[in-house]
């Protein structure tokens, strides 16, 4: 992780966060989404600077950021890919599903490509079992996933059409 005062930039988007939540520090898990939602993760540098900023301990902060999985502590793609691995969707075959990811992309599960284009999740249950196998792309479901639909979805991604 980085060391030292995060750059000039990210220190005012930190600054506009802690603004829009009135730097209240019962909302530190608001706070840490929406600092994630502009970096694409937590980096170590912006951990300490809300908890110094909010006065609270960089250990209870930090305990906070790494005990949600919604939290990255290492940069994450552009398109984030969760792969629903629950019972429903693996007696439907979500392993070959995953495969079929990890083999399109070359990453394996919790690993972000070298391009920082798609990060690739698996979870334990999305709640829309009666379409598993199902995978969700940057929060939009796609549901009875097979490996060839999952090819030719990632193909589309590629080429920059939207999931």
């Amino acid at each position: 992780m980085e060391t030292g005062m995060p750059v000039l930039s990210v220190v005012e988007g930190i600054e506009n966060v802690l603004d829009r939540h009135q730097r209240d520090k019962t909302a530190i898990i608001a706070i840490l989404q929406d600092i994630q939602d502009e970096v694409n993760y937590l980096p170590e540098d912006a951990l300490r600077y809300v908890a110094h900023a909010l006065d609270i301990p960089l250990s209870k902060v930090c305990s906070l950021a790494t005990f949600y999985k919604a939290f990255s502590s290492k940069p994450r793609g552009e398109h984030v890919i969760h792969v629903c691995l629950g019972t429903a969707c693996h007696v439907r075959g979500a392993v070959r599903v995953l495969e079929a990811v990890e083999r399109n992309l070359g990453i394996r599960a919790g690993e972000t490509d070298d391009s920082l284009q798609f990060t690739l999740e698996t979870v334990n249950c999305l709640g829309a079992c009666a379409l598993g196998p199902i995978m969700v792309i940057d929060g939009e479901y796609h549901g009875q996933m097979t490996s060839a639909k999952t090819k030719s979805l990632l193909k589309k991604m590629r080429a920059g059409e939207a999931a």
